[in-house]
């Protein structure tokens, strides 16, 4: 029966398997991507050592397996790719995708045009071979540390820059409350390229084969267009670059600095433990501040789950997912046993920081450099790396890191705990200030986990000033579209209700699209206003157990130190915010004639 002329031809790959240390282990490879080629409906040709493929003139794309790679000019002018037999073994769909995906991209021009002048080449190229001319299909993925802002404010910027240029677009936000719009397989396949707006560790395995661009999720809100460009003139991951273009554009942008981002990705899976402990510990109290020392009773109950459970892996999960940002799932069983014994020596929160990074470097270093026979590769990850990488982070931390780290985290907390009212009303401040320099970004996030980190060791000043300036930007401005309506549009008025909302939940963000669009007046007050929050907080004596929630916690019997000031304090932020606002912004250009009937109040 004749084919259908209009019906897409199967992509046809060939992958050429060797494997000289062990025969079994070829084959099993060779079964395995035969299979997955099966279910993917890929035309797969098989050259193995007792079974030679003829020419591969017919295939679109080579996977070369293992020792193959050594023969791999016998396919020159062949899009290739290498894995090895481990990988294809336990991953063939994947080996097979990252294939496939090569086959798809524009050829190179022929070697007798790369011989001319460099500029010919790219003169040379087709116009329809650049990757950003025509709709395209792409993914994304936007992660933070808390999961609650700019993450959903990064997706809707790359929706709204992706439908400006004509593309589409499909964005998985890894929140709080875990991924949200996954991403099929079928999406990913189907994917030009992929765009990863993420201030914590994401893992980029399954777009093996892909453009892939790498940034913040500051940059997707700054310049979302200009990411989604960068993504689409990247270079495939392990592949050839996109067109014959002789310039591709580098494949991360404005990525978050590494140990800020190893570090965020800790404190973004600590927060959810922290907040449940010091609640649990808060409700304990509630019944009376030693009710829990009675056995069997319900404090004693909260106490246990919130003390002596929750808080206890605190560091653990600290340090754990500090390694794994950097060396991925290796880093995790060495991350876990640094940060047991930093809490086991009394290090605390910085001797967890201390044991993630050391976890995550050494595991990382096992990984990569350890050399090891590739027919006992499956073992490194379940033997090697945890054994050696949790005895190299174990040893160091109880002979070498544990004392001096414990030592100065006592002598920081004394400090904080022995601070004069003046000190204290100057940490007060630069915490606050820190808090609305940049909201949420990485300033914002270092005095955050300042405050967090505390909560470890039963200083809880410093978390209750952090909150309290947090949440006067949103409120400030909220409360400045109020009192000072004619120098607003209407827009921002009613951004304004909801940077009210925002701002009572601990959401600092929601002071983002005023900042953003007059900068020079509006990012001054709101650090005015947080810094005099902050101050206030810790001259008042105001504490908070928990790391998140807003002006929801107050109500919690045992949750905030004096709630009655810390309330004052957020009111006082509040209102400077708001009359800064609305001074430095006397000068500006007022709200548009359009908008002017909106300010006057309707008539009864």
């Amino acid at each position: 029966m004749p084919s259908d002329p209009g019906q897409a031809k199967p992509t046809r790959l060939l992958a050429v398997i060797r494997h000289a240390a062990s025969a079994p282990h070829a084959a099993m490879a060779a079964e395995a991507l035969r299979d997955a080629a099966g279910w993917a409906a890929l035309d797969l040709t098989l050259d193995t050592a007792e079974a030679p493929a003829p020419a591969a003139g017919a295939a679109d794309a080579v996977l070369l397996v293992g020792d193959a790679t050594a023969d791999a000019a016998r396919h020159a002018g062949r899009p290739l790719i290498a894995t090895t037999v481990i990988e294809a073994i336990r991953r063939p769909e994947q080996a097979l995708r990252a294939a496939a995906s090569l086959a798809l991209l524009p050829r190179p021009a022929p070697p007798l045009l790369a011989e001319a002048a460099p500029g010919a080449m790219a003169a040379a190229a087709p116009a329809g071979a650049a990757m950003g001319e025509g709709p395209r299909k792409l993914v994304a993925i936007t992660a933070c540390p808390t999961g609650i802002a700019h993450t959903f404010m990064a997706a809707a910027a790359l929706e709204k820059a992706a439908a400006k240029l004509g593309h589409s677009i499909r964005v998985e936000t890894q929140g709080s409350v875990g991924a949200r719009n996954a991403l099929t397989p079928e999406e990913i396949a189907e994917a030009d390229a992929v765009v990863i707006a993420a201030d914590t560790g994401v893992d980029t395995a399954r777009f093996a084969g892909k453009r892939i661009v790498t940034g913040g999720t500051g940059d997707a809100l700054k310049d979302g267009a200009g990411l989604i460009a960068r993504a689409l003139a990247a270079a495939p991951q392990g592949g050839a670059p996109a067109s014959g273009a002789a310039t591709p554009a580098p494949a991360k942008a404005g990525q978050a600095p590494g140990a800020y981002k190893h570090l965020m990705t800790g404190v973004s899976y600590m927060i959810p433990l922290v907040t449940a402990g010091g609640l649990c510990i808060a409700l304990s109290f509630a019944f009376g501040i030693e009710a829990f020392k009675e056995p069997g009773s319900l404090p004693a109950a909260l106490f246990q789950i919130g003390a002596q459970s929750a808080l206890a892996l605190m560091v653990p999960v600290l340090a754990a997912f500090i390694a794994f940002s950097i060396a991925d799932r290796p880093g995790l069983a060495p991350g876990f046993v640094g940060g047991s014994l930093a809490g086991a020596v009394g290090a605390g929160f910085l001797g967890g920081i201390a044991a993630g990074f050391l976890a995550g470097y050494v595991a990382r270093f096992l990984r990569d450099r350890l050399p090891f026979p590739e027919s006992l590769e499956g073992l490194k990850p379940v033997l090697v790396i945890p054994l050696l990488a949790s005895l190299v982070t174990g040893l160091l931390m109880i002979y070498v890191l544990g004392t001096p780290i414990a030592a100065a985290l006592a002598w920081l907390t004394e400090f904080l705990r022995g601070m004069g009212t003046s000190n204290a009303v100057i940490l007060g401040l630069v915490l606050g200030a820190m808090m609305a320099v940049d909201m949420g970004g990485p300033v914002n996030k270092a005095a955050y986990a300042f405050g967090v980190g505390l909560l470890g060791s039963e200083t809880y000043a410093p978390m209750a000033a952090v909150m309290a300036a947090g949440m006067t930007p949103p409120l400030g401005v909220a409360l400045a579209t109020l009192i000072a309506r004619g120098r607003f549009s209407q827009e921002e008025r009613d951004a304004g209700k909801a940077a009210a909302v925002l701002g009572a939940a601990f959401i600092s963000e929601g002071a983002i699209p005023f900042a953003a669009k007059d900068p020079v007046r509006v990012i001054p007050a709101l650090i005015a206003g947080s810094a005099v929050a902050g101050a206030l907080s810790m001259l008042l004596g105001c504490t908070l157990r928990a790391p998140h929630g807003g002006i929801f916690v107050v109500g919690i019997p045992g949750a905030v130190g004096n709630p009655l000031g810390y309330l004052l304090a957020i009111l006082a932020g509040t209102i400077v915010t708001a009359l800064a606002v609305a001074l430095l912004k006397r000068g500006s250009p007022a709200a548009p004639p359009d908008h002017a009937p909106a300010a006057r109040s309707p008539a009864a």
